[in-house]
Parts: C-alpha cells; sequence; structure tokens
C-alpha cells in the first residue's frame, strides 16, 4: 500500500482495488459464508430474510437499519452449545447486547459475558440469571463489583491487584464469597489488529506471566481466603483463524495451574480460554466451524494437562463475534453516485461511520450488494461511503457493484452483528439506527431508531 496524505484507507491502487478481490461473474449471486442462513435472492431480484423482502423492511422502518436473522442467531447458539456440550459457552455481550439478545441467550441454554455495569444492568433487566453471568472489566468501580456482589454475579474475573483490595473488602463486609478467575496476560501475539490483540505484554488486560504478577495474584486470594478462586482465565485476541496461539496459551496458563497446584496444593477446577474466534467478512476469510473449534481446542487442552499431570479443569470459552456477527446485514439507501477523475467511483449512502466504525478504526474490509433488485449492467469496482464530514468514512473500501447503480436503491453490508451497534455513535448528530429482528415471515424492532428529540433530550442546554 503507498503511502497517502489523506491517510491509509486511501493509499490504494484506485480502480484495481486490493490483489484479492476479483470480479464476479455474477453481481448479484451471494457468498453463503457471509449471509444470515435464511438470505436469499428472490426471483424478482431482490434479498429477503426470514421469509420478508428488504424491500418492504425499508419501507416499514427506514434506513439505515440492523437486520437480525433471529433463526440464525439461535442457530449459531445451539452450534457452539452443542458443539462445547462438556464446556461452559459464555455470549460476550460487548459484541452486541439487548434485551432481546440476552433472552435468546438465555433460552439456548448459554451462559452470559458482560464487561461493565451497564452491561450487567441490561441483562439483569432482561430477568438473566444472574448466577451464569460472568463480569470482566480491567478497572471495575466500586459500585460496579456492589451490584455484582448484590446481584449473585456467578464469577468476577479479577484483572487488577487493586482490584483484588476491592473485592475482598467488600466481600468481608458483606459475608459474601464470590466465585472468582485471575486473567492472565500469557504472551501470545495474535495475528490479529493490535487493538483487538489482548495477550502480548504491553496492554491493560490482566496479570503478567512472563512477570510472574499472575502467579502473585493467584497465591494472594488463595492465601488470603476470602474470595473463591475457580480457576485462571486467558485471552488472546478477536477475529483470529489460527488455533495455533489458543495452544500456547493453553500450554502457558496449564504451566501456570501446574505451578499454584505444586506451590499451594489447590488444583483449579477451571479454565477460560476466551474468545475471539473469526467470521467472514469477504471471501479471503475462511472461519472455522464450533464443531472443528470444540474439536482442536478439547485437544490441546487433554494434551497440555497430560504433560503437567494436571486433571482436565471445566473449560470455558466466550465467543461474541462468531455467535451474532454473522447474523446481523445493514441496510442502506444510496444517495449519491461520484466517479473521481477515473480514480474511484463512489457510493454515498445515508450510514457511515457512526453505525459502523469498524473500517476507519481497525482497517477492516466489508463486503456489499444491492439488495432491492438484480443487475445485468457489468461489474463495477466501487467504494461504499458515509453520509459524515469525514474523509475516512468508509464502511466498504472496494466491492463489485453493478455499474448501473443508482441513487434510491438498497446496499447491503453483511457481518455487521458484531462491534456494530454496540460501537455506534452519534458523530455529527446523527440518530443511531434501530435493529429489526426478523423470523418466519414478521419483523419486531427490538432496539428503535434513535431520534433528534432523543438527542436533545440529553442536551440540557
Amino acid at each position: 500500500m503507498r503511502a497517502h496524505e489523506a491517510g491509509a484507507l486511501h493509499g490504494d491502487l484506485g480502480t484495481r482495488g486490493p490483489a484479492w478481490l476479483r470480479a464476479p461473474q455474477d453481481v448479484n449471486a451471494l457468498v453463503p459464508q457471509l449471509w444470515p442462513r435464511t438470505v436469499r435472492r428472490t426471483p424478482e431480484g431482490s434479498l429477503e430474510v426470514g421469509g420478508l423482502d428488504v424491500t418492504a423492511l425499508a419501507q416499514e422502518h427506514g434506513t439505515p437499519a440492523y437486520v437480525l436473522d433471529e433463526a440464525d442467531l439461535r442457530a449459531r447458539c445451539r452450534d457452539f452449545q452443542q458443539a462445547f456440550a462438556d464446556a461452559d459457552v459464555y455470549y460476550a455481550g460487548k459484541s452486541f447486547l439487548c434485551k432481546a439478545v440476552v433472552r435468546v441467550v438465555e433460552e439456548e441454554g448459554l451462559f452470559l459475558d458482560v464487561c461493565s455495569g451497564g452491561e450487567l444492568a441490561v441483562a439483569l433487566a432482561a430477568g438473566f440469571p444472574a448466577e451464569r453471568i460472568g463480569f470482566h472489566g480491567n478497572n471495575k468501580s466500586v459500585s460496579e463489583l456492589q451490584r455484582a456482589l448484590d446481584a449473585g454475579v456467578g464469577r468476577i474475573v479479577l484483572d487488577s491487584f487493586h482490584e483484588i483490595a476491592r473485592l475482598t473488602e467488600m466481600s468481608e463486609k458483606s459475608g459474601k464469597k464470590p466465585q472468582v478467575l485471575i486473567r492472565v496476560t500469557v504472551g501470545v501475539e495474535a495475528h490479529t489488529h493490535e487493538f483487538i490483540a489482548t495477550a502480548h505484554e504491553d496492554q491493560k488486560f490482566g496479570f503478567s506471566l512472563a512477570g510472574g504478577a499472575a502467579f502473585a495474584a493467584a497465591a494472594k486470594v488463595i492465601d488470603e481466603g476470602v474470595l473463591d478462586l475457580r480457576g485462571l482465565h486467558s485471552h488472546i485476541g478477536s477475529q483470529i483463524f489460527d488455533t495455533s496461539g489458543f495452544e500456547v496459551a493453553a500450554r502457558r496458563i496449564l504451566e501456570l495451574q501446574a505451578q499454584i497446584r505444586d506451590a499451594r496444593g489447590v488444583e483449579l477446577p477451571e479454565l477460560d480460554l476466551g474468545g475471539g474466534f473469526g467470521i467472514a467478512y469477504t471471501t479471503q476469510d475462511d472461519p472455522s466451524t464450533a464443531g472443528d473449534l470444540a474439536k482442536r481446542i478439547n485437544k490441546i487442552v487433554e494434551s497440555e494437562c497430560d504433560a503437567a499431570s494436571l486433571r482436565k479443569p471445566r473449560l470455558s470459552i466466550e465467543p461474541g463475534r462468531a455467535i451474532v456477527g454473522p447474523a446481523v446485514f445493514t441496510l442502506y439507501e444510496v444517495g449519491t453516485i461520484k466517479d473521481v477523475d477515473g480514480i474511484r467511483t463512489y457510493v454515498s449512502v445515508d450510514g457511515g461511520m457512526s453505525d459502523n466504525i469498524r473500517t476507519a478504526l481497525y482497517d477492516a474490509s466489508y463486503s456489499a450488494t444491492v439488495a432491492n433488485r438484480s443487475s445485468t449492467a457489468e461489474p463495477m469496482l466501487a467504494r461504499v461511503v458515509g453520509k459524515h464530514c469525514e474523509s475516512g468514512d468508509i464502511v466498504v473500501k472496494d466491492e463489485f457493484l453493478p455499474a448501473d447503480v443508482q441513487p434510491g436503491d438498497l446496499v447491503a453490508v453483511p457481518g455487521t452483528g458484531a462491534y456494530c451497534r454496540s460501537m455506534a455513535s452519534n458523530y455529527n448528530h446523527v440518530p443511531r439506527p434501530p435493529v429489526v429482528a426478523v423470523r418466519d415471515g414478521a419483523a419486531r424492532v427490538i432496539v428503535r431508531r434513535e431520534t433528534e428529540d432523543d438527542l436533545l433530550a440529553l442536551d440540557v442546554g
């Protein structure tokens, strides 16, 4: 990628696009791994999800809108639940959380992972059993810890010595003995973007394994005896396709578990290897199935336990993106089309970085298709951009759309279930889109569209 004064997102090869992107033989064709399971193109040419035409959805609910295929979401919950039948599957709520999704997670038998007081509030408001909740966070406040204690949260993942001291003092006063895990920074460099790689040493999460802090933290909790230490926790990053990182993480964390056993006579009964399993955003991504992940991860843990002469602990994993990411697409309406001096064609839609910041933040890649019709026009390499006053407001960096794309067309971008609505903003005072769940020919709004009145209500003047 050549340098560009406007930033890295602009410094590519213009009309040629990235090396991996190829013009499709059929610009209307859908790549199955990119889309929710009930999405298809109708004989009339428009997309259909859950038995409903997206044109009708746009007319009723407006654009932009996040469209959730509830059947797909439930199927992915079941896939992980069945594949990891002897483990605890925690849905990572930070990927996307609302009361309707919390209820789906509960109905499908999963546990729930939250990482803030707000996420915990949503879970409790939806009636999720507190004992099936795990609470993460590198800087949990006293009030957040107190809420977790009062609610009876099933386990709290400890992230610092200050937090150990706070929770110990609070537990002594309340007479409660919460179950806890120690988050361990295992020194694994996950093959992902630096901002979502979380197990290398130079970052804010967890206790360092190499520096001895992880052992010291576990020893402190065991020796004080106020908190119930259940096990160790590791999370190496997000959007990971290669399980070799999990192998290294498991080996190192189980070596620590053996060290704790030998030094303190305690063999911890649980092990959480986190989540971060990758999904397909474009045709270059090749994610593993839940079944394949389960086979490989269980084999890794069994092998490492044998090597360390440990009983196999109860395993936990934390998929979020892998469950909700592919279950959602975002529906936009095209407003303008601009061909810039033969360099590239910009297709501007009515959303942008306020509903999907990942392209600008992580240099993430997405796919797109015209959703309201099919076309016989030749494929045209385009860049789908948003409406915000920012040159980096890019939704899809490069995609082949039909050359006759025009204002008023609908464009659908798949794979937007994770970290799009949850990281959405009101940049330029743009209200955030709704989340519309579709199932068996019926649609319901599970998060309503914000209005300008909502924005003004917060502005107390």
